[in-house]
């Protein structure tokens, strides 16, 4: 697929890495207002996590689409 999507793939892998890392965080870092689920800092850290692996996977779902027509 290219070098730049290479690129992008290593990026989602380690944008999942941090994904797993926060959420091992959350774990042991609780919120006192919603007793079972991370401090808010967390919840939002994984958010933006999130949508910067949908991004990225976006993008190479259209290098991909791109190659194929």
């Amino acid at each position: 697929m290219g070098v730049e999507a290479g690129r992008l793939a290593v990026t989602l892998d380690v944008l999942t890495d941090a994904l797993v890392l926060v959420g091992q965080h959350g774990v042991y870092c609780q919120s006192a207002r919603q007793p079972g689920k991370p401090k808010m800092d967390v919840q939002m850290i994984s958010t933006g996590i999130l949508q910067a692996k949908e991004l990225v996977a976006s993008v190479l779902e259209e290098i991909r689409n791109k190659q194929k027509g």
